[in-house]
């Protein structure tokens, strides 16, 4: 992610010491994202090198953070593809770095797909089911900190930057969002920790096999529905309109549904929490590019996208969810 937090291979050498890992030979920045300092760090182990990330968490404190690295450790002990943190010699996955929280996790195989195909969509279907279903009987809670409360935080530091036309969307797509969130059928939808983050960057592949899902420190419990709208909205759709491609959103949900079929309530939610996950997406960059954080790599993404795919979800009924 953008480096908000300076770190050297000097920096690192005494630190890892408390790590059973080995001597660590080279360090390098990651530069995309917006939220945590995230470098490749190669470590010497024996006559091998192996390569892990390094994160440093610029917004999430040590009190918050047991939910996402323990959640990563459930999830990985279940065989869900995901980065496996790392205790050092005391058992704790998260340590001080600069007076920062950190932590260190394994490296996943190939790279991210930024051009999915309908088979890279099943996968990802069918590894979110198996993730959704994996998180069951996972002991910690924590809601989803980017959630309806934070949308309404946030949407009155926004309002006075956008247009006429805008604010007034924003303003109803907040009504709407708020009457669906207090609805009978949204009391009956699914809930458990969901990722809420499940972007094209944030899944690696090797070829057409899913190696991992990564990038977790949006998670939170929420309804299992709007991690797959989250995610549909951004693997299954024309990137220029934001206009869905039926071949990838089918190929996404019925795999998804072949592992763990969809409700009834689902079915009738679906329209909306598209919409949702188009609001949550918006607002945040809407935030992220009016009130810019400064860093030593950082490029806030474009909040017209999520405009555009927010105003075609309200426009265009989507497929159905099976």
């Amino acid at each position: 992610m953008a480096v908000f937090t300076p770190v050297t291979l000097d920096d690192v050498q005494q630190w890892i010491t408390q790590f059973p890992l080995g001597k660590p030979i080279a360090l390098k920045g990651i530069a995309s994202g917006i939220e945590n300092s995230n470098f490749f760090l190669d470590i010497e182990q024996g006559a091998q090198v192996q390569q892990y990330v390094l994160t440093i968490f610029e917004n999430l404190s040590f009190e918050q953070l047991p939910f996402y690295l323990q959640l990563m450790r459930h999830l990985a002990d279940r065989q869900v593809l995901v980065p496996a943190p790392i205790a050092n010699n005391q058992g704790e996955l998260i340590v001080a770095l600069h007076g920062k929280p950190a932590a260190i996790v394994t490296k996943l195989e190939g790279s991210s797909q930024m051009a999915p195909q309908p088979v890279h969509c099943a996968e990802v279907g069918a590894m979110l089911a198996r993730m959704h279903l994996a998180g069951c009987d996972y002991p910690l809670q924590q809601p989803n900190l980017r959630g309806l409360d934070w949308w309404n935080a946030t949407t009155p530091k926004v309002l006075p930057h956008l247009s006429d036309s805008n604010a007034h969307l924003l303003r109803v797509e907040m009504h709407f969002q708020e009457a669906f969130a207090g609805c009978d059928t949204y009391k009956q939808l699914q809930t458990g920790p969901v990722h809420a983050d499940l972007f094209r960057n944030n899944v690696m592949f090797d070829g057409e096999r899913l190696t991992g899902f990564f990038d977790f420190y949006f998670a939170g419990c929420d309804t299992w529905l709007f991690d797959v709208a989250v995610t549909v909205n951004d693997w299954c759709i024309d990137l220029a309109t934001g206009v869905l491609d039926v071949a990838r959103v089918r190929s996404l949900l019925d795999a998804y549904h072949g592992v763990r079929p969809f409700t009834d309530a689902e079915q009738t939610a679906w329209q909306p929490m598209l919409r949702a996950g188009a609001l949550r997406f918006w607002l945040s960059r809407l935030y992220d590019y009016y009130q810019p954080r400064e860093a030593e790599m950082l490029t806030p993404h474009d909040p017209t996208h999520f405009e555009r795919i927010l105003r075609e979800r309200i426009a265009t009924l989507a497929p159905k969810l099976f």
